[in-house]
């Protein structure tokens, strides 16, 4: 009777999902103890992001071979993003602004459609939680807008908080995986040969 080698993975994979649940963990922590940095490396991020999209959209505007309304939309787009990119790096302080409306902005965005697309579809399974969630992210959005600097900073404080529940949740989980990947050993693993009697 042939016996199913346990998966090669298994055995390893509560390893990995360890060290990215202590790696959460320490950054979670390292939020919470200097947000302030935290929230200057990001918008240094942001400044760069805009920066290397700006440029990359403006070269796709004479590169791609799209119609002129293209082309006009997608370098407006990135002389604009070109310009924000440049503010962000004259100003830190100009940066974490942007970063905070840009954010706020996002909220917004996402809070009406999903809102939207709840309450125009009846049969929506959880529409009531899925209009809940839009309504409540687009109270973060205008709240993000009106105290752009106190809610970037609340925002980084629940970022660090969840990045350690994540990570408490992770480390607990691979070493669940590690006790699953040891059953599952000892019921693949091969009977003991029989011994023959002379």
């Amino acid at each position: 009777m042939e016996t199913t080698a346990p998966p090669t993975l298994l055995p390893h994979l509560w390893k990995s999902t360890l060290v990215s649940g202590i790696l959460a963990v320490i950054l979670g922590v390292l939020v919470l103890v200097w947000p302030g940095i935290t929230i200057l490396v990001a918008a240094i991020f942001f400044g760069a992001y805009l920066l290397v999209t700006g440029v990359a959209q403006v070269i796709f505007a004479f590169s791609l071979h799209v119609s002129a309304g293209g082309r006009v939309l997608l370098f407006i787009s990135g002389a604009a993003a070109l310009i924000l990119a440049v503010l962000c790096f004259r100003s830190l302080q100009d940066s974490i602004l942007l970063l905070a409306i840009w954010i706020g902005v996002g909220f917004i965005f996402r809070g009406v459609a999903t809102a939207v697309s709840a309450i125009s579809d009846p049969t929506l399974p959880g529409r009531g939680w899925e209009i809940f969630i839009g309504v409540l992210s687009l109270v973060a959005g205008v709240v993000m807008l009106a105290l752009p600097f106190e809610s970037l900073t609340w925002l980084t404080l629940a970022v660090g908080i969840s990045l350690i529940v994540l990570g408490v949740i992770e480390v607990v989980s691979a070493f669940g995986i590690r006790k699953a990947a040891k059953t599952v050993e000892k019921v693949t693993a091969p009977p003991p040969p029989a011994e023959s009697v002379s």
